[in-house]
């Protein structure tokens, strides 16, 4: 059995530019290169897609009518049927979610953390 991937949905995949706009609401396209890298990631590991859209009543289903919906090929389609939308989370080896702190034993600056941006929006902030 492959090891867990856990992707986080918003801000990983869904590229999240319009911002919270409800558990089955999903304007935005894909972040850049998401579909490459879950053909590439495929071959090592079992991909879970995971948010806070997740325990929402319809929002496992939200999640993967968005992916169907920008899948333009069967190729892409068959990345889609090999997702899973687990309702709690996963047992994961790793995790890519755009809001997190990688914890390596030394507990980090409570200010550092209050700081934090996800990426799309420190471009905003470089942009400006």
């Amino acid at each position: 059995m492959k090891p867990i991937l856990c992707l986080d949905f918003d801000g990983v995949c869904h590229s999240y530019t319009s911002g919270w706009k409800g558990a089955t609401i999903i304007p935005d396209p894909p972040v850049d290169g998401m579909w490459e890298f879950l053909a590439e990631a495929f071959k090592e590991f079992q991909i879970c897609i995971f948010s806070s859209r997740s325990n929402f009543p319809r929002g496992k289903e939200a999640m993967f009518d968005w992916f169907n919906s920008y899948a333009e090929d069967e190729e892409q389609r068959s990345l889609v049927a090999k997702l899973e939308f687990p309702i709690e989370k996963p047992a994961a080896l790793i995790t890519i979610d755009d809001r997190a702190y990688c914890f390596n034993g030394i507990w980090p600056d409570v200010k550092e953390l209050r700081a934090f941006q996800p990426w799309n929006k420190e471009q905003e902030i470089k942009s400006t």
